[in-house]
């Protein structure tokens, strides 16, 4: 088993998960966050964090999905260890539904 991070982290980026994962294994996108599969270590301790319940186990229904866009992007993004200030509208797309489709920056240049 492994964590993931869904949709609704997009554009909350709220991080109180990156400031409590042991292993580092968050990468920071333009406007949400991944974790590496290949490096949580199933401890869990991020999913309690999250304000918005953005982190999901692999065993969640809609898990595939987000493996395969946690995989990908944990590849091409940056990795954070460090808390940052969510965005300044963060509160305003909270409870939004289909952030994926409507929102997701893939942020490669």
């Amino acid at each position: 088993m492994t964590y993931l991070v869904n949709d609704k982290c997009i554009k909350c980026k709220l991080m109180d998960c990156v400031e409590v994962c042991p292993v580092d294994c968050f990468y920071e996108g333009k406007n949400m966050l991944v974790i590496k599969p290949d490096e949580c270590i199933d401890c869990g301790v991020c999913e309690p964090e999250c304000p918005v319940d953005a982190i999901i186990s692999d065993n969640d229904d809609n898990g595939g999905k987000w493996l395969e866009v946690n995989k990908k992007y944990a590849d091409l993004w940056p990795n954070i260890s460090e808390k940052k200030d969510p965005p300044a509208d963060h509160e305003q797309f909270k409870d939004v539904k289909d952030k994926y489709e409507k929102y997701f920056e893939e942020n490669l240049e």
